[in-house]
């Protein structure tokens, strides 16, 4: 059975059509009990990360996270989610993550400024829309599609000193982090949900990953 955890902000209706579609039985829940259950948990997530992760801990969820992922239940974090697995974010501010993956959520304009792409300002912010994925490490989410195949993002914030964990980036003036994993932990900066075969065929893959030993 896969939990999808709901904390109060994600767009979960989208998320377990999709599920359902693939002749899953996804329940969502915010049951601490139900959620160590699971063979396999989705951390969804849009909107701020400093609300997001405090809806967490409030629900007592940032530790039972914590605790599924360290014990090798397969854990993925889409969109917001995904970046909830990092130690920070620059978001307004500086805000603690579950720290379950090395690295820091930063906005893309302060990315781009920093190598000097996009000096004109140009490129819209946050990125939406389809873009292409790069494969950067084998990962088994990537069991049924193809590199250069394309995803739908929507967002103004990417991971960055995380490479022990990329899986995948795609190109948005510089490369960007779209997909991460590091053993039983997996993010998707994209809506996989939202993203056609490939996104079905993403989530299908996850659905077939098992606990660690």
């Amino acid at each position: 059975m896969t939990a999808i955890v709901d904390y109060g902000v994600g767009n979960l209706f989208s998320l377990r059509s999709s599920l359902e579609a693939l002749g899953e039985h996804p329940l969502v829940t915010a049951d601490p009990e139900a959620i160590r259950a699971a063979d396999r948990v989705i951390l969804p997530g849009v909107g701020a990360f400093a609300d997001a992760a405090a809806r967490l801990r409030a629900g007592g969820l940032d530790g039972v996270t914590r605790e599924i992922a360290q014990r090798g239940t397969p854990l993925m974090g889409i969109c917001l989610g995904m970046q909830l697995l990092f130690e920070k974010s620059l978001e307004y501010g500086e805000h603690s993550g579950l720290g379950l993956l090395k690295g820091t959520v930063r906005p893309i304009r302060g990315i781009l400024d920093d190598c000097g792409a996009d000096p004109e300002g140009k490129l819209k912010i946050p990125q939406m829309g389809w873009n292409a994925l790069r494969f950067r490490q084998a990962s088994p989410l990537f069991r049924y599609i193809q590199e250069g195949d394309y995803v739908y993002f929507v967002h103004s914030y990417a991971a960055t000193d995380c490479d022990d964990a990329l899986a995948a980036d795609t190109e948005y003036g510089t490369w960007l982090t779209a997909c991460v994993q590091r053993e039983n932990v997996f993010g998707c900066q994209f809506h996989p949900e939202k993203s056609g075969t490939v996104g079905l065929n993403i989530l299908k893959a996850f659905c077939e990953t098992e606990k660690e030993a």
